[in-house]
């Protein structure tokens, strides 16, 4: 196969979801009092933290009352949406994590075990995190219709199921993520950090199987979710993520650099493919010496990104920002000649969405529900291809015509496909049918 057969824009995935529903009725529009869970939940360290944010305030615009329990770092939220703030010890921030445990801490069984899951390698806030939101909302039960959880999938979610209908987002299996940091391993050292890592996989496998109600973000999680957590498609409810094309937009003042590539990617993560963009790069400097790619993310000195870097010559060429606000985001995004998704799997692909409702072309692999996401609005090349994505920058840097084409009918393709508008309304419809359900067998 030629590097042309392989960046041809791919047909459209047939979008089947409840979106095709009809518009909510007056039966199912009584606002609710709805509970937002998730154990980190800053934008800046991720889609899930993303989801929250726009999630509550999409909810609040179709006039539920929410409130978001989370630990740290904090989401940011809309002013509507009340924020309860379940600290951990946030051992992520601590400059030495042996230290970071007070005597204090010892009178409580979840910071004990975090400080000491850390101290071995582990990675224990799903666990602590629905710990604590159990124990607070054993006391709180009755202030909500309806929790509500981001990716938990902690024991603790379980006690909260049997006191209050519970329903849970998952955006794809974690598994993934450590079958591609194992596969990415220099040796067995490695490879046993990373297993210990992961270990609480064990416990959401175990979680996701019990939960009573799932809903996923795309067609391609719904496969994965049920093949990774052994829980059956038909359980498993498709709603596709939201983008808001209100913030997310063209801004016609704003000039765009013709040799500027724009990434979002945390940069040690295999699962971002990050390191194939970079090879891409590399293979287009001596014909487009003015290339350069701007990296939504944070580069860790001295990590297999940083690295990189340094062997391909590249550290002149690409810069990384992170930490920035929404709306210097989506300046980023209209700066941009292109925007570049070479993520090895997503289970949505929010920032590719992203970049197409502001108008700047897309070129994304097809890890994932990447295609679901881009259509034929963009080019897609195979996952970890650093030759193929090189070839479709090349196309896009010499045919600008092509591009501006494609980046117009991709921000067409978000404002008639993605909206939080529609996803807050299929919510308030499949809440309400639950809350409907319960109320039947109570009776």
């Amino acid at each position: 196969m030629t590097a042309q057969e392989m960046i041809q824009p791919i047909e459209a995935p047939i979008i089947s979801s409840e979106v095709d529903r009809p518009p909510l009725t007056a039966s199912v529009t009584k606002p609710l009092k709805i509970c937002l869970l998730g154990y980190r939940s800053a934008p800046f360290v991720g889609g899930q933290g993303i989801y929250i944010n726009y999630l509550s305030k999409a909810l609040a615009d179709a006039g539920h009352s929410v409130d978001v329990i989370s630990g740290q770092p904090y989401p940011h939220l809309d002013p509507r949406v009340k924020l309860i703030k379940m600290p951990s010890l946030d051992l992520f921030e601590a400059k030495n994590h042996a230290k970071a445990l007070k005597w204090h801490h010892l009178k409580s069984f979840s910071d004990t075990f975090e400080w000491w899951s850390m101290l071995t390698g582990g990675f224990s806030e799903p666990y602590t995190f629905s710990r604590r939101a159990a124990k607070y909302l054993k006391k709180h039960a009755n202030d909500y219709d309806l929790v509500h959880d981001n990716q938990c999938l902690g024991h603790g979610m379980l006690k909260i199921q049997r006191r209050i209908p519970l329903v849970t987002t998952i955006h794809h299996p974690i598994t993934r993520d450590r079958e591609l940091a194992l596969a990415a391993a220099p040796n067995w050292q490695h490879r046993l950090m990373s297993k210990r890592w992961y270990n609480f996989l064990n416990m959401q496998t175990k979680v996701a199987r019990k939960l009573d109600h799932v809903i996923t973000v795309s067609e391609k999680s719904r496969k994965d979710i049920s093949e990774a957590f052994d829980r059956p498609e038909a359980n498993i409810t498709l709603m596709y993520n939201g983008i808001d094309t209100e913030v997310f937009r063209p801004m016609p003042a704003v000039e765009p650099k013709p040799m500027r590539i724009i990434t979002t990617a945390s940069a040690d993560q295999p699962l971002k493919g990050l390191r194939y963009l970079l090879a891409a790069i590399a293979r287009l400097k001596p014909s487009y010496p003015d290339l350069e790619l701007r990296v939504i993310g944070k580069l860790n000195r001295g990590g297999p990104t940083f690295k990189q870097l340094r062997k391909l010559g590249l550290e002149s060429s690409v810069s990384f920002l992170s930490g920035i606000s929404t709306e210097d985001l989506v300046k980023q995004y209209n700066k941009a000649a292109i925007a570049v998704s070479p993520s090895l799997y997503e289970g949505f692909g929010l920032p590719a969405g992203e970049a197409m409702a502001c108008g700047t072309a897309v070129i994304s692999s097809d890890g994932g529900a990447l295609p679901e996401v881009v259509g034929e609005a963009g080019v897609i090349v195979p996952a970890g291809n650093s030759k193929a994505l090189a070839e479709a920058i090349k196309q896009y840097l010499e045919n600008p015509e092509n591009a501006e084409q494609l980046a117009k009918a991709g921000r067409q393709r978000i404002l008639d496909t993605f909206s939080w508008q529609v996803k807050a309304q299929q919510l308030t419809r499949y809440y309400h049918d639950i809350l409907d359900k319960n109320s039947t067998i109570t009776q």
